[in-house]
């Protein structure tokens, strides 16, 4: 097995789709503008400095979910993929995606953000493997605020990468050759697990240590 795995935000997209779905739902009028933004900057400039509450931060992303249900949530991101979304996906984008499937290659894309905003926008990539923040429901499959599982953030990216190919009989031992596309530190644990990690729109941060350590740097918007 060949392995590409793709981190998402700022990576395969221009932007954090997390943090756009939080301004949503000030478009849907599900939040007032002035506090959502406040606390939506206040996570995001954790996420970017390392230090964020995974646990802590997905309970304030569905608090809108859970309080207007399944139906209306669904519907919602139909919206968001057609105004936010579908816009921002860049044809190099989704060229590399397809060059690698092209190739045989299995692509997964493995991202710290849950699992409601990210499986249609994998699915718009033509990327049926996903490994993001398995949200935790209620018996009406609304979100309850808490994580199942191993959320896949930070050293969490590498386990769940190791439970998918678990269940399929393989291990690391077992893939001819992995590559990483991501942007973020944050995914420094899984970039440094790959056969060849690269750093994709990467901040100064990462690009030093990509530098450093003689990693692969791709631009892929410019």
């Amino acid at each position: 097995m060949k392995l590409a795995l793709f981190d998402l935000d700022h990576t395969l997209l221009p932007l954090d789709s997390d943090y756009a779905w939080g301004d949503f739902v000030v478009t849907l009028g599900w939040r007032a503008a002035e506090a959502q933004t406040h606390a939506n900057d206040y996570f995001y400039e954790q996420y970017k400095a390392g230090t964020l509450d995974i646990h802590e931060y997905i309970r304030f992303s569905v608090d809108a979910l859970r309080e207007h249900g399944v139906a209306a949530a669904d519907a919602a991101h139909r919206r968001f993929m057609q105004e936010v979304i579908g816009p921002a996906i860049r044809p190099a984008a989704r060229e590399l995606v397809q060059r690698h499937q092209a190739a045989g290659d299995q692509v997964i894309i493995v991202t710290a953000t849950n699992e409601f905003v990210t499986r249609p926008i994998a699915q718009a990539f033509g990327v049926s493997e996903l490994i993001a923040i398995d949200l935790e429901r209620d018996a009406a499959g609304n979100p309850t605020g808490a994580i199942r599982g191993t959320p896949s953030f930070r050293e969490g990216k590498v386990a769940r990468v190791e439970q998918w190919l678990a269940a399929r009989g393989l291990d690391w031992s077992r893939v001819e050759h992995s590559t990483f596309y991501s942007d973020s530190i944050n995914d420094l644990p899984l970039l440094d697990k790959v056969h060849e990690p690269v750093a994709t729109n990467p901040d100064a941060r990462l690009t030093a240590i990509a530098a450093e350590r003689g990693w692969r740097i791709l631009n892929l918007f410019e």
